[in-house]
């Protein structure tokens, strides 16, 4: 049996959450590919997962069943993700493990089958998509790839009105700013206060500079200068709906024949801090979408809003009116850009975020959210390229690990208060350089587990210090000159009380240290050999990307970092293998762990760092001596890696 390789990119169905018909095998997948017999009612066909990436190793060889249904008049099959008909895995597997969304539309996924009969299933991201075909070129010479025709009559299942919930630091601001990077967003944010006019906009005084006129109402000129003076007048102000809405529609006079209108995203930050009811007022109707994602029941603006918007359209002409007044079987587009009416585009797109713990403030009724999606984000460990922030509490000198924090106090939280809500997301604050200040985990952490959390709760085994309660109050002194100080030694007892435990790093094969210093020791180990006196000792920080204030000793270990995040992709060699062009910077430089296991003159200081599930080894000695820094820094600019060194502190 010959083995093949079958690729197709994703199609809208594939990638959304709702029900129903989500993936299509075609007569090709049918006769050529999977060799199925037509007289077969059902196949089950399992899939086994293969990772291209180190993202998504934990899933690898899971078996997903693709489940398919009777053949079609056409001759296709189609694995349905729910109801009466089956429940196929695939399209949750795309979704809720491998976490794709309508923005991977341009992604694919592949089939290879091998010459025993098995299925492989892959992912297989845009970027990759060249080397994927040219690797199994010499061994599935049989190669098919099928790409998604875009054709502007596709009915449209994207998350056009979305919103994201979830425990307050959960990152649901982060992921909608991941998912709409190098999008037009316009943002704003719901309060108590805001109301119909602060969204979507009315007249308010400006100033205006106007010529002064004398009695005569001749223009006053002085220096060869119009005199102007300050006036206050009233204009129509939009707001932000009326921003994207505006932008939106004139995306479409701008695209070319063909093309789809460029997407607006109009994202509002924690909605349920206000009373959608009043601020929304008529343009709920516009929420309800047809399938094409265009609103199903236009409204009549009223007439401050007609005026602004004729005054926006003015000249323009939409090239798909045809095609958009077929949806309605009447004339709307000359209706929206005269002004009369508003009707939400398809390429609109309206996001937002709400906390769980604050929804008791501005109830959100049903018939409200009827006309959203929602998208639960969990309380999991914050990560950057799938590599784990490792976001550390630095207190009295000791570093705490934050993930670890958030998971056992989300523990008492459950035991204590029995509430989702009230838990704590990795994002809850901010951290500087990945560290959690004493300071900032006491005014943001502390306040809010003792005021909001546990407020009237009995959590003595948390608040205790020896046989005294351990309140608010006592996180707090004052020093000498009356300054307000932070209490670290009790924010460590609050800790210890949590079984959160100190973060210790590997620095040798005999010893241990802090996971992270101000690097003193480091300098001093460089000064001594070098025989430098304590005020010749050079504590100069450097920055990597603009960021961190960084040791000298620790510029290479965090620039190391830096690298593998760019490119999660490359395996450890071919690290390895990339920085040893930098040459010899110090002893030891980068080591792979089968190159330090075996060297006897093992060093002192180093820092072990993962790649793709193997160990690097980054030397943190030698770098005060022969201006080892700066030829590091030198050489690592001349990179083409998209990473910048520089000395940003003396």
């Amino acid at each position: 049996m010959a083995a093949k390789l079958k690729v197709q990119s994703f199609r809208a169905n594939d990638l959304s959450e709702s029900g129903g018909k989500q993936f299509e095998v075609g007569r090709d997948w049918c006769n050529k590919f999977f060799e199925l017999n037509d007289s077969v009612n059902e196949y089950v066909i399992p899939l086994i997962f293969k990772p291209l990436s180190i993202v998504h190793k934990e899933l690898e060889d899971k078996v997903i069943e693709l489940k398919l249904s009777e053949v079609t008049g056409r001759g296709d099959r189609k694995a349905y993700a729910n109801g009466e008909r089956g429940n196929s895995q695939i399209k949750e597997f795309f979704i809720y493990d491998l976490h794709l969304t309508l923005n991977n539309l341009e992604d694919y996924f592949a089939l290879y089958k091998t010459s025993l009969g098995e299925y492989y299933l892959y992912y297989v991201p845009k970027l990759l998509y060249n080397n994927f075909i040219s690797l199994f070129k010499t061994s599935a010479p049989e190669v098919t790839v099928q790409k998604r025709e875009i054709s502007g009559d596709i009915k449209r299942v994207t998350s056009l009105q979305q919103i994201f919930y979830g425990a307050p630091g959960t990152g649901k601001s982060f992921e909608i700013n991941r998912l709409t990077k190098d999008k037009e967003v316009i943002r704003t944010t719901f309060h108590p206060d805001s109301d119909y006019s602060t969204f979507v906009g009315a007249y308010k005084p400006t100033s205006i500079d106007v010529p002064v006129r004398d009695v005569t109402g001749k223009v006053i000129v002085e220096n060869g200068e119009k005199v102007k003076e300050s006036r206050i007048v009233y204009e129509f102000v939009e707001q932000a709906f009326l921003q994207a809405y505006t932008k939106a529609w004139l995306a479409y006079a701008n695209k070319a024949d063909g093309e789809k209108a460029k997407e607006q995203y109009l994202v509002i930050e924690e909605i349920n801090r206000g009373n959608c009811a009043q601020i929304f007022g008529d343009l709920f109707q516009l929420l309800d979408r047809n399938g094409y994602g265009f609103s199903d029941y236009p409204i009549t603006a009223d007439k401050d809003m007609k005026k602004q918007l004729a005054k926006a359209f003015k000249g323009i002409t939409i090239a798909d009116a045809e095609r958009i007044n077929g949806y309605y079987e009447k004339d709307v587009v000359n209706k929206v850009l005269s002004g009369d009416i508003l009707l939400l585009p398809d390429n609109l797109y309206i996001w937002a975020t709400m906390n769980t713990s604050d929804q008791s403030l501005f109830p959100i009724d049903s018939a409200f959210k009827r006309r959203w999606d929602w998208k639960y984000i969990p309380i999991s460990e914050g990560k950057e390229n799938g590599v784990s922030l490792g976001w550390k509490i630095k207190v009295n000198g000791k570093l705490f690990d934050w993930w670890q924090f958030v998971k056992k106090v989300n523990d008492e939280i459950n035991e204590q208060v029995k509430s989702e809500d009230k838990k704590l997301g990795y994002f809850f604050c901010k951290a500087q350089d990945g560290i959690v200040s004493a300071e900032t985990f006491v005014s943001k952490v502390v306040f809010y587990l003792w005021n909001d959390v546990f407020k009237d709760k009995d959590v003595a085994s948390i608040f205790s210090d020896g046989d005294e309660e351990l309140t608010f109050s006592n996180f707090y002194d004052t020093d000498v000159s009356g300054k307000t100080i932070v209490k670290e030694d009790k924010v460590e007892v609050l800790l210890q009380n949590l079984g959160v435990e100190i973060v210790v790093e590997k620095t040798s094969t005999n010893d241990v240290e802090d996971d992270v210093e101000d690097d003193v020791e480091d300098d001093d180990e460089d000064d001594d050999e070098n025989n430098e006196s304590s005020e010749g000792r050079d504590y100069s920080k450097f920055s990597v990307n603009g960021v961190g204030l960084y040791g000298k000793n620790v510029l290479a270990s965090e620039c190391m970092k830096e690298f593998i995040k760019l490119n999660p992709n490359m395996s450890a060699d071919d690290v390895l293998n990339t920085w040893k062009v930098l040459g010899t910077i110090v002893p030891h430089f980068v080591e792979s762990k089968t190159e330090h296991d075996s060297r006897t003159d093992k060093s002192t200081r180093f820092t072990e760092i993962l790649c793709n599930g193997s160990e690097i080894y980054v030397e943190r000695n030698g770098y005060g001596a022969n201006g080892a820094v700066d030829k590091l820094i030198e050489a690592v600019n001349q990179q083409n890696w998209g990473i910048t060194l520089a000395k940003v502190e003396q």
